[in-house]
């Protein structure tokens, strides 16, 4: 009895690493939910244990996440987002953040929380100073929260920043002479010298891809980690923006007497959409170069050594915010369902295998929403694409991106067909007033995959159905 217990136990988790290998040492990933059909937690944990991945960096601490890594032993970040700053500034409301998000998942086969983010890159300078005199002191609260609840040892708060908050002069643009922004300087010594005293890391963001999609003069070889464009520093030279994007922060930290500071890479990744520069083969080529690195120890010139990182992101989300492009809703190494995008070497090993995608996904009936080819009123036809693309996601007929080649009417379609299935494909949602139809075949085009929703919950989407039908109602009334 005992031995064949023992065996079953271990065959599929042989078969898991025979097949799939494992993660390199100090890899996890970034989980993030805002999809209008977001995955049941369960299934995102298992996904998580199937492949071996044993950090996740959370951006809440949602309690159906934290109850679905309960006993899963998955190192855990949970997260304070940039709104609840300010309510961290009073100590009490720290206090009872902690207990409960943190201390209430810490007993025996709780949750392996290691750590706290307090905001997610709240100094962007894009936020024009909107967090800047509230984050230092939501970090010190915490932290001290943490340390009166009695786990501050093991589990420590840290400030995920974007690449933003440190550069280099133009007069001298190389990693050695880094230092953090000027307008934030004094915050980020503070900062820094609060981490050091509490024995906390430096968590932060570096995108190679931006890099790439701010300046079209950018090298684009030096985006990746097998490029031949190389920078000069002293002697010291350096073939890939990562590298030196992550050494420009060590000089950072040595400006301010902190250069030994523990140093967490909280979010890298490439998407797969959304622009020119964002699809499968950039996105493979990306990660197969950075697991080589991370498998092989080799760090960075002034950092050699291990590194910790976690991949950004998981999933694709289909309602996150465009602002900074299309490509935002893109970033998963898996497809909104769960399933994976591309062969990947996880394991640094030169074995490119598709990672194990999620299990049992109940998808909607197989049929799409299409342009009606009889439709003989055009009129409000471009209304209602933009209103099905203000509901729905249509990133991908961006330029440079998977639907790119669509005609007009493909265009149509899929707008329409994204609208109906982020809607659970209510009847409803084909009809763009007499301008869609229903069919069974399935109408993708090339890359261009014209998706079938999995099943979920639709009382969110209520409100944008009501619209659709007061748009009706409205031309109508007008006609």
């Amino acid at each position: 009895m005992g031995n064949s217990w023992f065996g079953g136990i271990l065959f599929p988790i042989f078969l898991c690493l025979y097949f799939y290998g494992g993660f390199v040492n100090g890899l996890g990933v970034n989980w993030g939910t805002m999809a209008s059909h977001p995955l049941p937690p369960k299934t995102v944990v298992q996904m998580l244990k199937d492949n071996g991945i044993k950090k996740v960096k959370l951006f809440d601490a949602d309690s159906n996440s934290m109850s679905a890594l309960t006993g899963s032993d998955i190192e855990v970040m949970v997260a304070i987002p940039n709104d609840q700053l300010l309510a961290m500034n009073s100590y009490d409301r720290a206090k009872e953040w902690v207990t409960r998000n943190v201390t209430r998942y810490n007993f025996n086969g709780g949750v392996n929380i290691k750590y706290v983010a307090v905001g997610n890159e709240p100094f962007l300078s894009s936020y024009n100073g909107s967090f800047i005199n509230i984050t230092f002191p939501a970090l010190q609260n915490i932290q001290n929260a943490l340390n009166e609840a009695g786990v501050g040892a093991s589990i420590k708060a840290t400030v995920p920043l974007n690449a933003d908050v440190y550069n280099s002069p133009d007069s001298n643009p190389v990693p050695s002479a880094g230092q953090f922004r000027t307008d934030i300087s004094g915050i980020m010594t503070q900062i820094v010298n609060f981490l050091s005293q509490n024995g906390a890391p430096f968590t932060i963001n570096i995108y190679p891809f931006i890099s790439l999609y701010d300046s079209d003069s950018f090298p684009f070889n030096y985006a990746f980690f097998d490029g031949g464009n190389t920078v000069n520093d002293n002697g010291i030279q350096y073939t890939n923006v990562f590298d030196a994007n992550f050494d420009t922060l060590v000089s950072a930290l040595k400006a301010v007497g902190h250069g030994d500071l523990t140093i967490i890479v909280g979010e890298v990744g490439w998407p797969t959409d959304g622009d020119k520069n964002a699809n499968l083969a950039n996105s493979q080529r990306f990660y197969n170069g950075l697991m080589r690195k991370l498998a092989a120890n080799t760090g960075t010139p002034l950092r050699p050594g291990y590194m910790e990182v976690y991949l950004f992101g998981l999933i694709d989300e289909d309602v996150k915010s465009i602002a900074p492009g299309n490509f935002e809703r893109h970033w998963g190494i898996f497809r909104y369902d769960g399933q994976p995008k591309f062969p990947v070497d996880v394991s640094g090993q030169n074995q490119n295998r598709l990672l194990m995608g999620a299990q049992n996904v109940e998808y909607l009936p197989r049929q799409w929403c299409m342009f009606n080819p009889n439709a003989n009123d055009l009129s409000k036809l471009a209304d209602n694409i933009n209103y099905a693309c203000t509901y729905a996601d249509c990133t991908p007929l961006g330029y440079g991106s998977s639907c790119n080649n669509l005609d007009a009417n493909g265009n149509t379609s899929y707008a329409f067909n994204m609208y109906y299935q982020v809607q659970n494909q209510n009847p409803m949602a084909c009809n763009f007033q007499g301008l869609a139809t229903l069919t069974t075949q399935n109408i993708s085009q090339g890359t261009c995959n014209f998706i079938i929703m999995i099943a979920g919950d639709s009382s969110s989407l209520v409100p944008s159905l009501l619209g659709m039908a007061l748009l009706t109602v409205l031309t109508f009334l007008l006609l």
